[in-house]
């Protein structure tokens, strides 16, 4: 196994996920087999529990992992099917070492950081880079490794003393250190500037670790003289000194990789230049291309809850970007935060309240995506109103599903207190409930996960025509409600129908109003599997929707 390690200096959010990706879309050119695996040093177990504000979205694998966002960014940019294991985290170790310990594996030694915690991270480092992750059997030729946070980070301690260790034990040809670092360039005087990236190295050198490759981020691109400098101050030959600054959009990163010839050199690093071809990057530039030569859009509006940082809902964002370049448009997504349009937020905040129903109006389709809580769920419910009773496409996710049954059930159905459990456990009127083998009493881990079967009901619903009229569709889940099956007979009756239910038929997955052009909410995420070549189904329909395409869609 080939290790490529993806490191990270002076500041966090450089892109290191986006540089990792790239790497391996790169080197999976070259006609090598890549798998990922990334280090989040945080306590946690996994993602599941932190809030989209601390950390963005929470990823959903097959397997029911809940990790980290840019794992999401490795199965769209590789294809690839990743594991709960490709994401290692302090605490998944430290748990791994405490259970041995409680077990009494090692047979009465005190357990410290060296050699134990390290020698579990290698282990773990070892057994998931062998498998596979490309629906192809045996090993990946090449494993790339991001480690998450900056160097010097306390937490991050443990992971670089065994990384050192594992690219000790391999041997310099089977590892690849790649340090992505800050060029910044002072207003006042225009200079690019090397000391923060000197400084980075040279933390990392202390370490034990020495960078072959220096990816730098910058807004324009290096100077002659800033490279010259990097690499004497550094160590680094200057031909391994890689400038990825500010692009259109982030699939020129593998472009820009591939002309300086990145490939190449970390071919020529890893021993790997016998076997690898030349890369075939054309389909990447043709949609890099395509995209920046869009000039029609679609407008979209979101309502959701944490539009303060749009990386909590990053793979709905990239979904409608996928759709919309095989529309041949580009999103121009407008935040709504839900709770602006509210019937309070007129008299607290009527400025911001005018501001989000113009949006709303204006928009050519409408998305309310997943979340928890009742903060703004009342403005979710006017939204999901508003785009059934002017025939706006409406796509609701998870919970934007479960707001168009309870709109539903209030405006069509009379049920003016029907609500969800979640917001309102005394309802009268409960059409969301809490599903039955749930926990009350532990959070993480503990939803509905994974990749669930979803059974179409009706080959006439615009749900299985836009999947090809498939029998079943395997979508990734992340949920603890779902909608009430005793008012199901009720909500159907009034017209709201019920186009894909799980293998037992009771749970509901997918509605569909019918008077509608658009109006479809699922209970799963069909973003998690959307691809830049592939997109979902459900979001290229909304977004063809939006264009009064769909009809013309199904007819070809």
């Amino acid at each position: 196994m080939k290790y490529v390690l993806v490191t990270g200096g002076v500041v966090s959010g450089l892109g290191k996920g986006v540089t990792a990706s790239s790497i391996g879309v790169v080197l999976k050119a070259c006609g090598l087999r890549v798998t990922s695996i990334k280090i989040d040093p945080y306590l946690n177990t996994d993602a599941g529990t932190m809030s989209p504000f601390e950390h963005g979205e929470v990823f959903v694998l097959d397997d029911g992992g809940e990790v980290d966002l840019d794992l999401g960014n490795y199965e769209r940019f590789l294809d690839v099917t990743l594991t709960k294991d490709n994401n290692i985290t302090t605490g998944k170790i430290y748990q791994s070492v405490l259970e041995k310990e409680r077990k009494g594996d090692y047979l009465g030694k005190t357990v410290q950081v060296v050699p134990h915690i390290t020698d579990a991270i290698k282990d773990w480092i070892e057994s998931v880079s062998l498998i596979p992750v490309d629906g192809m059997e045996g090993q990946a030729d090449v494993c790339v490794i991001e480690l998450g946070g900056t160097v010097g980070d306390i937490e991050s301690m443990p992971f670089i003393e065994a990384l050192r260790q594992l690219s000790f034990s391999v041997g310099p040809e089977n590892f690849c250190l790649i340090h992505v670092s800050l060029i910044p360039v002072l207003g006042v005087v225009g200079e690019q500037k090397t000391k923060p990236t000197q400084h980075s190295v040279r933390e990392l050198r202390a370490l034990g670790l020495t960078p072959h490759f220096l990816a730098c981020r910058s807004a324009q691109p290096l100077l002659e003289s800033t490279k010259a400098k990097l690499s004497q101050f550094c160590h680094v030959s200057a031909a391994n000194i890689l400038n990825i600054h500010d692009v259109p959009n982030i699939w020129h990163v593998p472009l820009l990789l591939r002309n300086q010839n990145a490939h190449h050199s970390i071919l020529k690093q890893l021993n790997l230049t016998s076997v690898a071809t030349a890369p075939d990057l054309d389909s990447w530039t043709r949609m890099a291309e395509t995209f920046d030569n869009l000039t029609n859009h679609v407008r979209i509006a979101m309502v959701g809850k944490y539009i303060g940082l749009t990386d909590s809902y990053l793979s709905v964002v990239k979904a409608l970007l996928h759709a919309c370049i095989a529309c041949s448009l580009k999103p121009h997504i407008e935040w709504i935060a839900a709770s602006d349009l509210e019937d309070e937020s007129e008299k607290s905040t009527p400025e911001a309240h005018a501001a989000a129903w113009n949006i709303l109006k204006s928009a050519e389709c409408i998305l309310v995506p997943g979340g928890f809580g009742d903060r703004g769920v009342s403005g979710m419910v006017l939204a999901a109103k508003y785009a059934r009773e002017n025939k706006i496409p409406y796509l609701g996710i998870c919970l934007g599903m479960q707001i168009a049954v309870i709109e539903f059930a209030r405006s069509v159905l009379g049920l003016e207190r029907a609500n969800s459990t979640e917001f309102d456990a005394q309802t009268s009127d409960p059409v969301v409930i809490f599903m039955p083998e749930g926990s009350r009493t532990h959070m993480g881990s503990t939803m509905r996960l994974g990749s669930r079967r979803t059974h179409l009901q009706n080959r006439d619903s615009l749900t299985s025509k836009l999947y090809g009229e498939v029998r079943y569709v395997d979508e990734r889940h992340r949920h603890r409600y779902e909608v009430n099956p005793e008012v199901a007979q009720a909500l159907e009756e009034a017209g709201l129908r019920f186009v894909g239910k799980d293998d037992t038929g009771k749970r509901v997955e997918v509605i569909e109003f019918q008077d509608h052009p658009f109006y479809v909410g699922v209970q799963f995420h069909p973003e998690f599997k959307s691809r830049p070549t592939r997109p979902s189904p459900l979001f290229l329909g909304f977004i063809l929707a939006a264009r009064k395409l769909l009809q013309a869609h199904f007819s070809n």
